[in-house]
């Protein structure tokens, strides 16, 4: 058992102990245990019932030994590493030996990412709210700091360098692994190694004994145990068939002797695994528990998916209905009816496990059993298989993505069909389902594997369809876009310029797909600050829109604020007025004058306005836009809540405090009730409103909003978001123009440091931080001090930024103040 920062007993799960609320928290697919588990006392696993805080302890495969009879160890599990896994968290748990328990898939880098923010998020640890990558960050985090007793399980660990970067690790906690790699394969780090083998003999013979309630079922049990090696999982499905049929071991025995002479009939000194063999007799047992033929169906779909498990809702999608039913499928619900009875008896014949409890995980198989099943699927049978998995699963994939296991689930059945067919899913073209995974990475903020997965997808479409093949030029588009969304932008900007190319190639300059290509060229640059760059590509791609669809269609109306966005970045923003006018204008002209487009283009053509200091322009646009959405979408919508933030922005940007103050005390009042009052816009109007009483020297009404926005932000965000930083820094800030110096000094202090850390000593944040101190020492009279943190920070802006910059001079001005 583990045992962190308090003792736990092993031991048989028992009632759980009431808990208080919120902590202790359980995340994950945890497995039931099978029936009549066992500790497993003659093997040594009870040992790995004792782990120090901060270990980490593997259950590997043990190195092959020699196998019994005709039939060789098992090489691929089998040997209930799971299970045991499942003991050690489960008595954790009950015990009350943890106050966070993750069981976490580990066969993939997604699996492995997801199950951590999925933890991150049940344990409500701030940093959820991120992509999938950067919520695993904030868990790996959190372990390695937290003081209350944790247990992660990673299961199934295939490939080690799924885990680089990502092993669990801190001083009040425990990682326990399982997985399927030699003893010898695992990382030269602190890492305790348990190999987890075959029962022994005894052990086999009891299992088997509490598996067969009648005693005459037991006869010939130890030359059965013996002839199956004493693995866990054959022994279980052996029992399961002896003890659905009234049979006993020694008849099995027979049974099994006889189908492994059959699978190795004219093929003189083969031999066979003993899990190839009882997974036959099986499928027999439950093809004799209901209807013909659905059960070998059932396994030949779920072979081809997750081991790990399989959503019930794929399963009892219409592909796989029809598939599994065959020719008795009528369309209809009792079609779900005869899957649900099908799995039934894949169940009781000990071929897959059912957990209701677990959606995203409802169906497992072992592996070891999908690969025996794999082995014997005919090549029509395979094409088959793999069009009802593939078709089940776009099915069962939901639109949203809402339920973040459950698409982890559907993506890591994806990958398993895509290893098992191959090829098959490129018939005629790319299989949705291959894009829709891609999605579903890319909605998950998983952008290094969002990369990966396109890649792949790509030289696959390539190899198999064409360079210029539909569906090539589509998945070359999506990991262009995965290219940027992964920092990547030089790649993106690469991929995109060759798929533009070979656009105008295949289809002409002004078909539809070759300008968002062009587009999509001119955002890649856009975003990674080439916007001179991008303004002949978005002109270019207007003018097209324009050619095709006449200027005033809504394609070209976007290309229009495309090229108004480009025309900001590079600096002319006469340009982009007068294209965001044209917008306005033509939305206004098509659309009405309070359609929310035209609002839209309202807005962004005020913030032109403003950004470019015109704001008698701009003010007027912005209180139309308000009153308008106010009207068409009531006060206390979020857009109209964004509007009159921006009001209140221009307001005092035009040093009307006066009237921007009423609004922005509004806008908070709203979104606090609308929103609650830790939601990020919330969270932004009470920062804004501080910092407006703060430019308007209201001191007094300032630093408490200072106050409550920095303890929001630690709360909801963690001491190192660099919200938190920023709001750690304002109220310094207030602190100082309060005249409160002993306050304002030690938070300055934090907030560098803090900086620092997170960002780099050579952020410009960072820098700005380190002068703002220096002016705080200035202002408590430790000149020396202040001198020496202004000559560093004037140091590093001319060696970092460029001549002439602002915030150089403006160092150099206070470094002689000071001096």
């Amino acid at each position: 058992m583990v045992t962190t920062t308090r003792d736990v007993t092993a031991g048989e799960p028992t009632g759980e102990p009431a808990r208080p609320a919120g902590w202790p928290v359980r995340s994950g697919p945890l497995p039931p245990l099978a029936d009549c588990f066992s500790l497993r006392p003659e093997t040594g696993l009870n040992t790995a019932y004792s782990f120090a805080p901060g270990s980490t302890v593997v259950l590997a495969q043990p190195a092959p030994a020699g196998g019994s009879g005709h039939h060789p160890p098992a090489t691929a599990g089998g040997t209930g590493k799971t299970q045991l896994a499942a003991a050690i968290a489960l008595s954790a748990w009950r015990s009350g030996g943890v106050d966070l328990l993750a069981w976490v898939p580990a066969a993939s880098r997604d699996a492995i990412a997801t199950g951590y923010a999925q933890a991150l998020s049940a344990a409500g640890i701030p940093g959820a709210s991120a992509g999938t990558d950067a919520a695993a960050a904030s868990f790996l985090a959190w372990l390695a700091r937290a003081g209350r007793p944790w247990l992660v399980v990673l299961d199934d660990l295939t490939d080690l360098s799924s885990l680089e970067g990502l092993w669990p690790s801190g001083p009040a906690g425990v990682a326990l692994v399982t997985t399927r790699l030699p003893a010898a394969a695992m990382p030269g780090r602190d890492v305790r190694v348990l190999e987890v083998g075959a029962f022994s003999p005894r052990e086999a013979v009891s299992y088997l004994t509490a598996r067969l309630s009648e005693p005459g079922m037991r006869a010939g049990a130890l030359d059965l145990a013996t002839e199956l090696g004493c693995l866990p999982l054959c022994l279980a499905q052996a029992s399961a068939v002896v003890a659905e049929s009234a049979a006993d071991c020694r008849r099995y025995l027979m049974q099994f002797e006889e189908r492994a002479g059959q699978l190795t009939a004219g093929q003189p000194g083969r031999a066979i695994e003993a899990a190839g063999v009882t997974w036959s007799l099986s499928l027999d047992l439950a093809d004799t528990l209901y209807q013909r033929g659905t059960a070998g169906c059932a396994l030949a779909l779920l072979a081809l998916l997750d081991p790990a498990g399989v959503p019930a809702s794929v399963l009892a999608a219409a592909a796989a209905c029809r598939y599994i039913c065959g020719r008795a499928a009528t369309g209809t619900p009792a079609d779900g009816s005869r899957v649900r009875a099908t799995l039934d008896a894949l169940s009781r014949a000990g071929l897959v496990t059912i957990d209701p409890a677990s959606a995203p995980r409802t169906v497992r198989m072992h592996d070891v059993v999908q690969a025996a099943i794999r082995q014997v699927i005919t090549p029509a049978g395979l094409e088959q298989a793999t069009a009802a998995a593939a078709s089940a699963l776009l099915q069962a994939w939901p639109a949203d993505d809402a339920e973040p296991l459950v698409a982890q689930a559907l993506r890591d059945c994806t990958a398993s069909l895509h290893r098992a067919a191959g090829d098959l899913l490129w018939t005629p073209h790319a299989h949705p389902v291959l894009l829709r995974a891609g999605q579903s990475l890319d909605s998950a903020g998983l952008a290094g594997l969002a990369v990966s997965h396109w890649e792949d997808v790509a030289g696959t479409a390539g190899r198999i369809l064409g360079p210029a093949h539909p569906s090539t030029l589509l998945v070359r588009d999506r990991l262009a876009a995965a290219y940027l969304a992964a920092g990547r932008a030089e790649e993106a900007i690469t991929a995109h310029k060759q798929i533009l190319a070979d656009r105008v190639q295949a289809l002409g300059p002004d078909h539809p797909d070759t300008l968002t290509a062009c587009g999509a060229f001119a955002r890649a640059c856009l975003d990674a600050g080439r916007g001179a760059d991008a303004v002949p590509l978005y002109e270019r791609a207007l003018a097209g829109w324009e050619r095709v669809s006449g200027p005033g269609h809504p394609a070209a109306l976007a290309a229009c604020e495309h090229l108004a966005a480009a025309y900001l970045a590079a600096g002319r923003l006469d340009d982009a007025i007068a294209m965001l006018r044209r917008v306005h204008r033509d939305r206004a002209a098509a659309l009405g004058p309070e359609h929310l487009q035209t609002l839209a283009a309202c807005g962004e053509l005020a913030a032109a306005l403003h950004s470019g200091g015109r704001l008698r322009d701009a003010i007027p646009l912005y209180e139309g836009a308000l009153a308008a959405r106010e009207r068409a979408q009531g006060p206390a919508h979020p857009e109209t809540m964004a509007a009159r933030a921006s009001l209140a922005y221009a307001y005092r940007s035009a040093g009307r405090m006066k009237h921007a103050l009423p609004v922005y005390e509004r806008t908070l009042a709203d979104r606090e009730r609308v929103l609650g009052p830790d939601h990020p816009d919330t969270l932004a109007s009470l920062a804004n409103l501080a910092s407006a009483y703060h430019t308007a020297h209201k001191l007094k009404q300032a630093v408490p909003l200072y106050e409550e926005a920095l303890t929001r932000r630690e709360r909801t965000q963690g001491p190192d978001d660099p919200d938190t930083l920023a709001a750690r820094g304002n109220l310094a800030s207030a602190y100082h123009s309060a005249g409160r110096l002993a306050q304002a000094v030690p938070l300055y202090e934090q907030t560098l440091l803090d900086y620092g850390r997170v960002l780099g000593q050579d952020h410009t944040t960072t820098l700005t931080a380190r002068a703002n101190l220096a002016s705080a020492y200035c202002a408590v009279g430790r000149n020396a001090e202040a001198i020496a943190l202004f000559e560093r920070t004037l140091a590093d802006c001319e060696r970092l930024l460029p001549p002439g910059h602002p915030m150089t001079q403006a160092i150099r001005e206070n470094l002689q103040a000071a001096s």
